[in-house]
């Protein structure tokens, strides 16, 4: 037997269940292959800590979408902070971003940035100017993508950053040019589209809550992920052996594992992404006051960044999240990575002899998308067949792309619109 519905979303994350919120059918069904919704989007309560998956911080350009999303949580719940992030160099943290921050650093280190930055057209030479690296040494200079972007990147995105495209992150990459950088020497101004943002006392899993608030429970059917979706029959089989026929699939899995599904031809090594290792830990007492988050660009430090909930949420005990990139095929041992990144903790300062109290850790896997030629191109192509049957792939990774988790709900929002319009 095939059951049937208008749409059919894939995926119990923010971008599902935001389309699901804002379509006007009730003829919908989402199916989760996980046992729990969220996405990357999930929060772990323990020993007293309260930790996400990874740091999802949000950052409202709408207010409508965040006065929606508070209407569906219990009142105080939300706290509004201003960002105090650092960079860790040479010993020190100085103010993020690094390239409008090159006046704090040693003088021997900052003459040569501010050098290289006024003859920076020399650089680039021999770099692929379309790509993220050739970008970085084009704008900034040897110094400053030596000393912080390029390294920072390369232990983020475990790759080459050649081979990323040149707006690889979009408007999440913070720019400056001459004027910004010698300006910023008096006149401090670190703004970015994250300088404020916004989380709840309870995890991000309630900004997720939020968007089940008026879902009935029998539209969401969890540990029902789709295994291969047939374009012609317009039916999905989920695992199990269960068919659902639709008139319109809404998915933001993967989007190589979409082709996938749909048993399309396609070149997967155009999707390529890194997938990040994600240590929660939890210490008996206070670390660094103030500081949200602090970039490592060392290759001697483990984890590219950390941050702190314990500065967010004003608790008295320090709890860190603590990230390290890798490439999708690497292995690992969880245990002597945990080590190594207690032991570089010590070394740059973060723990003085604390004792760990809990922790957890979780791999995002993929985590953050390789956007490259290749990759756009062939989403466009297999996006446009997909479209033809009444497949619409969204979210970070049905867009392949860099996003908010706003940009997600706004995606979503949009698309059910379209739908409405349609009656």
């Amino acid at each position: 037997m095939t059951d049937s519905t208008r749409f059919l979303i894939v995926g119990a994350g923010m971008s599902g269940l935001a389309f699901a919120n804002f379509l006007d059918s009730e003829d919908y069904l989402i199916v989760e292959r996980e046992p729990e919704i969220g996405g990357w989007c999930k929060t772990i309560k323990q020993d007293g800590f309260v930790w996400d998956f990874s740091g999802h911080f949000f950052h409202f350009r709408h207010p409508d979408i965040e006065e929606y999303l508070r209407a569906r949580m219990p009142p105080d719940e939300v706290v509004t902070v201003a960002r105090d992030s650092r960079v860790f160099f040479d010993g020190e943290l100085i103010d993020f971003p690094f390239q409008k921050n090159i006046h704090q650093l040693p003088k021997a280190d900052f003459i040569e940035c501010l050098y290289d930055l006024y003859f920076r057209e020399e650089a680039a030479a021999g770099l692929d100017p379309d790509s993220f690296k050739g970008m970085l040494y084009e704008k900034f200079g040897r110094g400053i993508a030596e000393r912080f972007l390029v390294p920072y990147n390369e232990k983020l995105y475990a790759c080459d950053l050649e081979l990323l495209d040149r707006d690889a992150m979009g408007r999440f990459f913070p720019h400056a040019d001459l004027t910004d950088i010698v300006r910023n020497m008096r006149e401090a101004d670190n703004s970015s589209y994250n300088a404020s943002f916004t989380y709840p006392r309870g995890g991000a899993i309630e900004y997720v809550r939020a968007l089940t608030h008026d879902i009935p429970d029998d539209r969401i059917l969890l540990e029902s992920g789709v295994e291969s979706i047939d374009l012609k029959r317009k039916v999905a089989t989920l695992v199990g052996g269960r068919e659902v026929s639709f008139e319109y699939l809404i998915s933001s899995a993967p989007f190589d594992q979409l082709a996938s599904m749909c048993h399309l031809d396609h070149d997967a090594d155009a999707f390529s992404y890194n997938k990040v290792l994600v240590f929660n830990l939890g210490f008996d007492r206070k670390g660094h006051e103030g500081v949200h988050w602090i970039y490592y660009p060392s290759r001697d430090v483990s984890f590219y960044r950390i941050g702190f909930y314990d500065n967010i949420m004003g608790s008295d005990r320090m709890s860190l999240y603590v990230e390290l990139g890798y490439a999708p095929d690497a292995t690992y041992d969880v245990d002597e990575v945990r080590a190594r990144v207690l032991a570089d903790l010590e070394r740059v300062g973060v723990v003085d002899g604390h004792e760990l109290a809990s922790h957890h850790s979780v791999t995002l896997d993929p985590a953050y998308v390789h956007i490259t030629t290749r990759s756009r191109a062939e989403h466009a192509r297999l996006g446009d067949l997909m479209g033809l049957r009444g497949v619409h792939s969204i979210g970070r990774y049905g867009g392949w792309t860099y996003c908010s988790i706003e940009d997600n709900i706004v995606e979503a929002r949009a698309l059910a619109q379209r739908f409405n319009a349609l009656g």
